[in-house]
């Protein structure tokens, strides 16, 4: 083998002496009679004559046998094995690659796919069992049922404002005028009349539950800011956050 490789760098250097002898004429040839100014062109011209010589010879000759030394042709042939081989492992490795992250895309596709699953027969046996309450048919009976627990609810809100209204006023009046404040020389009344504090949260929760979109009640002359400063305290009342004016219930519901 060692005796090959020598053989084969010898025929390689003789070619490429041959090489550089057939460049060096071209680039030699015509050049006494070129002129200054398109010597640049003309020697393009001449180098690309050369090359289509070369490309039209390249194409007309039969390929040959680098040598005939046995030893060579082998290590020719274990080079350009190894090389096939090479190449075959890192396309190897690059398939293993891409099946890996397929295998991982797939597990989570699958996973996906169950926890789908679960959820149709999930809400298929919700629907199962709301079903037959569904198809009830809505009887007499049940109808007074119902009106019974309406009306129930009714009288208990009814009760609990009254409470709440009697809490308020017993506990938070409207504050009183004082007598600094009459003027024996006018009788005329206050422009504003302050609104109670049950009042303001009757206002709210109205509010609130008609339309539960937009809560918030601007505030007039008519809140007195001490009650309001009071609900703000206890967290019973929000503040607009761009708005100081607007007043909203804290929804105690949700």
């Amino acid at each position: 083998p060692v005796d090959g490789k020598e053989g084969l760098l010898e025929e390689c250097e003789s070619i490429w002496k041959q090489l550089e002898e057939s460049q060096s004429k071209l680039m030699l040839l015509g050049a006494d009679t070129l002129l200054q100014s398109d010597a640049k062109l003309s020697l393009l011209t001449l180098r690309f004559k050369a090359l289509r010589v070369d490309y039209r010879q390249w194409q007309a000759r039969n390929p040959e046998i680098i040598s005939a030394n046995p030893d060579v042709l082998l290590e020719l042939g274990k080079e350009e094995l190894q090389k096939v081989k090479n190449d075959l492992e890192m396309v190897l490795s690059a398939v293993r690659s891409k099946n890996k992250q397929l295998d991982e895309d797939l597990k989570r596709e699958q996973q996906w796919c169950e926890e789908q699953e679960q959820m149709v027969d999930s809400i298929i046996k919700t629907e199962e069992e709301t079903k037959p309450q569904v198809e009830q048919p809505f009887t007499k009976s049940r109808f007074d049922e119902v009106k019974n627990k309406i009306m129930k609810l009714e009288t208990y809100k009814k009760e609990l404002l009254s409470a709440l209204g009697e809490f308020l006023d017993e506990h938070f009046p409207l504050p009183e005028k004082g007598e600094n404040t009459e003027n024996k020389n006018s009788s005329a009344e206050p422009a504003v009349k302050l609104v109670t504090i049950h009042e303001v949260l009757e206002i709210l929760i109205n509010k609130l539950v008609t339309t539960p979109h937009q809560p918030y009640v601007t505030m007039n002359e008519s809140f007195w800011p001490p009650y309001i400063e009071l609900l703000l305290r206890y967290g019973v009342v929000l503040r607009h956050p761009e708005d100081p004016q607007r007043l909203r219930l804290e929804a105690f519901h949700k």
